[in-house]
């Protein structure tokens, strides 16, 4: 199939848009970048000193950025050595559709951090609008037990934002940019957390 010039020139004048606002957003707010993801990486790897454990949740392309985390700390990034105790909440099918259909799709979070969490655990909750209301229902069950909430956010940070000890908020309400963004963050943030576990 051969495409037209007007077809050709809709998707370069679309690739080019997206580059060029995904770069933007880095530009301005590369300062910010750089001192949250150290300082969340360091608060994440002085609770897993302390036998805590990362729980991850978040929906759709959240809810898969929650599985690489976890994958990325309890497998390896790009070292071999100790698995970093890491859960994503977004995997048990027969849970997440047994609590929305017997409880509420609001509870598919929250119901398995009351059961699984401990002292010294971190919930990293991700939301694009940073309205997700099931991620809030998570962020209120984190602050009754006392774990260290963290937000990867978009959006101004929404609701979930008053909720959190600390988040990085990507300054933009376009769910694709906010997701890019969260994936550099989150793979600087990983690396820097297996390499103070992994030598």
């Amino acid at each position: 199939m051969i495409l037209s010039i007007k077809m050709i020139n809709l998707s370069k004048k679309i690739i080019k848009k997206n580059y060029q606002d995904h770069i933007n957003i880095l530009r301005k707010q590369e300062k910010y970048f750089l001192k949250t993801c150290n300082e969340i990486s360091d608060k994440i790897v002085s609770r897993i000193s302390k036998q805590g454990k990362l729980i991850i949740c978040g929906n759709g392309g959240s809810a898969a950025d929650a599985q690489h985390i976890a994958t990325e700390l309890m497998v390896r990034l790009k070292k071999n050595g100790t698995p970093i105790p890491s859960i994503a909440l977004t995997t048990d099918s027969s849970i997440l559709t047994a609590t929305s259909n017997d409880l509420s799709f609001y509870k598919i979070f929250s119901r398995q951090l009351e059961a699984i969490s401990q002292k010294n655990d971190i919930l990293l909750a991700i939301s694009t609008s940073g309205n997700s209301l099931n991620v809030i229902e998570a962020l209120k069950v984190s602050k009754k037990k006392k774990l260290l909430s963290i937000g990867l956010l978009g959006n101004k940070g929404g609701k979930c934002k008053k909720l959190c000890d600390s988040s990085f908020i990507v300054d933009s309400n376009n769910p694709s940019r906010v997701q890019e963004i969260h994936i550099l963050f989150y793979h600087s943030m990983c690396e820097i957390i297996e390499n103070k576990f992994r030598k």
